[in-house]
């Protein structure tokens, strides 16, 4: 018999693990332990499915017992995490729309997450080693499914495994409405709570997570009612013995071929109805938190991360400025050191400056008293008392003395301005 969910079921199967892990990074990063919980236990439920789904499309061969060995417990571990999950998102709620004080510093943070952390993982530990106290055989193989729990129904099963689920969702229910009654009673203090910076919730978060809650308790409590109803119509309920009869010949496997299980109505119904709720938690939770505006944020973020290495990684060049002589001038001036208060200096120097037919004598004032916007030459007449200097003092001493302050610069429209002693002396 073909299966008629192929390969719908895997591609959703595979989508759900992929949107369920999308917006993983951001919820960690704002400390939202319970979405958390709910987005790692809706992605393990859905890769989980997909690799069953996949492995026995169309077989039911034991070929892989250690992955089932691993398969059914994340089944049976997901079926009451992610109802614990929506628990502590309902309790969050609850406790900002009360407002009380909701974990502001690290200490209180921490203790929020190890709480939160007892209920999502903590209980579905313990409720995997009770579960064992009513687990007939190691597994079932069913074609087209893949791994499924071998629970030996009878009447302590109800109160070990079936019912938690349930439970789970009425304690939900009740946060869910005491949450709804507090907002009504206390709007305006909510209000001014989520605009302080005690919490890092906004308006459109917290209300999208009210509306996750209020989804998952308005399906969580009708589907494991459903699911009490098959257990109880689908197969005969039998009298718990002992632990001996109950695990009799525990090391089996048992397999069934599509025709058989699709047979009985009631099983095959209860059978789909179970691995669809890792695909369907997860598309719930992406249609409220996927679409955001935050998300959208994080997927531009997230592309532009990806396309960096297709793109130009060089610099712009920095645009060109130009600038008149007076400014090169001015510029250049700042970065040359002050020399002493005055210098003066006779034509028959060394190597002395180009100057008209008659000689003359450069004053050059220091850089204090300069202005920006000029350059002061003081000539004076040529005096026979004029000091000379001697080789060794002469002011060309090395060719990094060519932009001394103690030159004359003058700037010609024609000449570049940045040569020092080459302009014509007026």
């Amino acid at each position: 018999m073909t299966d008629s969910t192929y390969p719908i079921f895997p591609v959703f199967a595979f989508i759900g693990f992929i949107i369920s892990i999308i917006p993983l990074p951001w919820h960690l990063k704002a400390w939202n332990s319970g979405t958390v919980y709910f987005m790692l236990w809706s992605a393990l439920a859905c890769l989980n499915q997909f690799i069953n789904s996949v492995v026995w499309a169309g077989n039911y061969r034991n070929s892989a017992p250690a992955w089932c060995e691993i398969s059914i417990r994340i089944m049976m571990g997901s079926g009451v995490g992610i109802p614990a999950a929506s628990l502590c998102i309902n309790r969050r709620l609850y406790k900002i729309a009360s407002v009380q004080a909701v974990s502001s510093t690290r200490a209180e943070k921490r203790r929020d997450i190890l709480v939160d952390t007892a209920i999502c993982v903590g209980f579905p530990i313990i409720y995997l080693v009770l579960v064992s106290a009513v687990q007939g055989h190691r597994f079932d193989i069913l074609e087209d499914i893949g791994c499924f729990p071998a629970i030996y129904n009878t009447i302590p099963t109800y109160f070990i495994s079936t019912m938690w689920p349930l439970v789970i969702g009425l304690v939900s229910a009740g946060y869910c409405i005491a949450t709804l009654y507090s907002f009504n009673q206390r709007r305006l203090a909510f209000s001014s709570f989520l605009r302080s910076n005690q919490t890092s919730l906004t308006f459109g978060r917290y209300f999208r997570l009210m509306a996750l809650a209020m989804t998952d308790v308005l399906l969580s409590s009708p589907l494991a009612i459903f699911s009490i109803w098959v257990n109880a119509t689908a197969t005969p309920i039998f009298p718990y013995i002992s632990w001996a009869d109950t695990h009799y010949g525990f090391s089996r496997v048992d397999t069934y071929p599509a025709l058989f299980w699709r047979s009985n109505h009631i099983s095959a119904s209860g059978i789909q109805f179970s691995r669809w709720i890792g695909p369907a938690c997860a598309i719930i939770f992406f249609a409220f938190f996927g679409v955001a505006d935050e998300a959208r944020k994080n997927y531009v973020k997230a592309f532009m991360w990806l396309s960096k290495p297709f793109r130009s990684t060089s610099p712009p060049s920095p645009p060109t400025e130009k600038f008149s002589s007076k400014e090169k001038l001015v510029s250049i001036s700042r970065y040359i050191s002050p020399r002493p208060a005055f210098s003066v200096e006779s034509s028959s120097s060394t190597l002395p400056m180009y100057s008209s037919s008659s000689p003359s004598t450069v004053v050059s004032l220091p850089s204090s008293m300069k202005r920006n916007d000029s350059v002061s030459t003081l000539k004076s007449p040529p005096s026979a008392h004029s000091p000379r200097k001697s080789k060794s003092d002469s002011l060309f001493s090395s060719s990094a003395d060519l932009c001394s302050p103690t030159l004359t610069c003058y700037s010609l429209p024609e000449y570049d301005s940045e040569k020092c002693g080459t302009g014509r002396a007026f």
